[in-house]
């Protein structure tokens, strides 16, 4: 049985997804696999026990059953975990985490761990970091290094010197069109000469940064006041509206599938989106549109969302929501683990695991 911990340079890299695709993968390929995430940020309870919300959706993703989900996510973030991490009371939850992963490996080929944070730093206040857990788990390692603005590769060479093989590979994710052939032509080669094997590349998919309208509207503490029937309708894109409307149209024409984020008196931008045919306003200040703009609404099927804060925040908002949405919805899971394994290079991977396809 082999121990397999999804890592990242940081947060919010995609490790929930490539866990899934690995996940359906393995399956697909007859291997039989387990899955835990010692550490969840997101608890919920489901059946009577307390469990990590990314964690229960992968186990119900993967078809995976166990007695006591509970053992899934063995530490989850609370106040008291808090309490007793800051004095330094938290040093039994490494025990825990190796009771689950002893209880959840059972006849297993393979146990996949879900990572949070930044493999090397994250939770390092308490000694809960993923490399300290990988290492008392006896697991192999692949980080996730997902594009922003460019690529962390000194961290990848700085995690290969300290795992050495067990680190199997990297995943570089969400690359987009134009840095393609640089991360092809010229990082990965370079990565590699320094020994770090690069699984796959991964581009960029606007789908898998989509939220729903009524998801949105949560987000941003705001409430779907028109079409509320189109709140699954999904978002990918926002464009600002601050500009004079001349302006507006040039930049509305080049990104017409984007939501319109724009101050809730300009009447004269909420009607030339929406007569464009944008997915949803997103109205800012408080300021409830007029008449002619709800009516113009219900007509086209155009939802609008209206938030309290001022424009320039509700746009800061957006940008980290499409960077963090969660997946959820089927489709986007689908999408994204078609995307990952259409790119990764399983040959690789199952020779530096010792795996052997079963199907």
């Amino acid at each position: 049985m082999v121990g397999l911990y999804i890592g990242s340079t940081h947060g919010f890299s995609g490790k929930n997804l490539i866990t899934l695709a690995l996940g359906k993968k393995f399956k697909d390929d007859g291997i039989k696999t387990g899955y835990m995430k010692p550490v969840g940020a997101v608890p919920r309870e489901i059946e009577g026990k307390m469990v990590d919300e990314d964690a229960y959706e992968a186990l119900k993703f993967l078809d995976i059953k166990i007695d006591d989900l509970s053992s899934i996510t063995p530490v989850l973030i609370s106040q008291d975990f808090m309490q007793k991490a800051y004095t330094g009371e938290c040093l039994l939850y490494m025990q825990d985490i190796k009771k689950s992963y002893d209880q959840l490996k059972g006849d297993n080929d393979l146990m996949l761990i879900g990572g949070s944070g930044s493999y090397l730093y994250t939770g390092k206040y308490c000694n809960l970091d993923g490399m300290s857990i990988s290492r008392a788990l006896g697991s192999k390692v692949i980080l996730i290094d997902r594009y922003k603005q460019e690529l962390n590769y000194d961290y990848l060479i700085a995690a290969k010197e300290i795992l050495g093989d067990d680190l199997v590979g990297v995943i570089l994710n969400d690359v987009p069109e134009s840095f393609m052939r640089e991360a092809k032509e010229y990082i990965t080669p370079m990565l590699e000469h320094r020994q770090v094997n690069v699984l796959g590349i991964i581009p960029h998919d606007s789908l898998l940064k989509a939220i729903s309208v009524g998801d949105l509207a949560k987000e941003l503490g705001g409430r779907v006041i028109s079409m509320q029937s189109k709140a699954d309708q999904v978002i990918q894109n926002f464009l600002i509206g601050t500009m004079q409307i001349e302006n507006f149209m040039a930049h509305f024409h080049k990104n017409k599938n984007s939501a319109v984020i724009v101050g809730g008196d300009r009447s004269d931008l909420h009607l030339v989106a929406m007569e464009g045919n944008c997915p949803c306003l997103i109205l800012t200040g408080n300021i409830y549109p007029n008449d002619i703009v709800l009516t113009r609404s219900e007509v086209l099927g155009i939802p609008i969302i209206v938030a309290r804060e001022d424009t320039f925040t509700i746009a800061q908002k957006m940008e980290k929501i499409l960077n963090r949405t969660k997946l959820r919805e089927e489709v986007k899971i689908k999408q994204g683990c078609q995307v990952v394994n259409e790119n990764l290079d399983y040959k690789s991977l199952y020779q530096n695991l010792g795996l052997q396809e079963k199907n």
